[in-house]
C-alpha cells in the first residue's frame, strides 16, 4: 500500500507474538527487511519469519533483552549487517501483571518500568543516534496504551510506563524534529491478542470490556499494524510527537454514551 516502505528496514521489538508480530507480517507485505526481537519465544519469532518472507519481506529474528543497553545494540547491529540500514524503529515490547499498589513488589515494579519505559529510551536513543551518524530521515514510533490517559487501579506501574512513554515521545519528537526524525506512539486499546485471550475468554469479562468501547468490538492486531505502516510511510510526514489511539473509543469516556451524567 505505501510504495515508500518498500526496501525500507525495521527493526521490531517484542515481534514473536501479538501486536508486534502483526506490525512485522504487514511490514513484510509492505516488502520491508524485517528485524524480529524476541526474548524467549525463539519458535514464535521464527514463524513471524516465515510470514514476513512469504507475504513478500525480508527478516530474521534476534534474541535480545530491551531492558539493556546490550541487548538493544544487537539488535542495531543485526539491521546493519544483515540489512546494511536501519530506517524505521518500532518499541512494542511490553509487559504488565496485576497488584494492588500496597502490595507490589519493588522487583515487579522495576521489571515492567525496566521493559516498557527503558527499553523504550533505549531503543529510541540508538534509533536516534543511527540516523543522526548516517543522516538519515527517521521513524521511530512507540507502543503505548490507553493507560497512558486512563487510570487503571491494581496497575500503577504499567500505567506510569505508559504515562512516561507519552511524555517521552513528544519530547524527543520534539529535540529531533529538526533532524527530519519523526518520533510517535499508538495506543491500542482492548486489543485480541495471546495475553488477553483467557481474559476475554470468560463472557463477564468480555461484556464488561465492550461496555467500555464505543465500536463494540475487540480491537485485533492487524488494526494497530495499519496504523504502525501509516506512522512509517510518507503519507503520515507532517506527523510526529502524537499519540494515535487505536481503540475503538475507549477513550472518549464511553459511560456518557447516551448522553448519560
Amino acid at each position: 500500500m505505501y510504495q515508500d516502505l518498500e526496501h525500507k528496514v525495521a527493526v521490531i521489538t517484542g515481534g514473536s507474538k501479538g501486536i508486534g508480530a502483526a506490525i512485522a507480517k504487514r511490514f513484510g507485505r509492505e516488502k520491508m527487511a524485517v528485524v524480529i526481537n524476541y526474548n524467549s519465544d525463539a519458535a514464535g519469532a521464527q514463524e513471524v519469519v516465515t510470514q514476513v518472507k512469504a507475504a513478500g519481506g525480508q527478516a530474521l529474528a534476534i534474541q535480545a533483552d530491551v531492558a539493556t543497553e546490550a541487548g538493544i545494540q544487537a539488535l542495531v547491529t543485526a539491521a546493519v549487517t544483515h540489512f546494511s540500514d536501519l530506517d524505521v524503529w518500532i518499541n512494542n515490547a511490553g509487559m504488565e501483571n496485576q497488584a494492588p499498589t500496597h502490595e507490589l513488589t519493588l522487583k515487579d515494579w522495576q521489571r515492567v518500568l525496566d521493559v516498557n519505559l527503558t527499553g523504550t529510551f533505549l531503543g529510541a536513543k540508538a534509533a536516534i543516534n543511527y540516523f543522526l551518524e548516517h543522516k538519515k530521515t527517521g521513524n521511530i514510533i512507540n507502543m503505548s496504551s490507553v493507560h497512558e490517559q486512563i487510570p487503571w487501579p491494581t496497575f500503577a506501574h504499567y500505567a506510569a510506563s505508559k504515562g512516561g512513554t507519552k511524555l517521552f515521545t513528544e519530547s524527543i519528537a520534539m529535540e529531533y524534529a529538526k533532524d527530519h526524525i519523526r518520533v510517535n506512539a499508538i495506543g491500542p486499546g482492548a486489543i485480541e491478542t495471546p495475553i488477553n485471550a483467557q481474559k476475554f475468554a470468560e463472557e463477564k469479562q468480555l461484556q464488561e470490556t465492550l461496555a467500555m468501547i464505543p465500536a463494540k468490538r475487540l480491537g485485533q492486531p492487524e488494526d494497530v499494524a495499519a496504523a504502525a505502516a501509516w506512522l512509517a510511510s510518507k503519507e503520515s510526514s507532517y506527523v510526529t510527537g502524537i499519540t494515535l489511539f487505536v481503540d475503538g473509543g475507549m477513550t472518549l469516556y464511553p459511560a456518557f454514551q447516551g448522553g448519560k451524567g
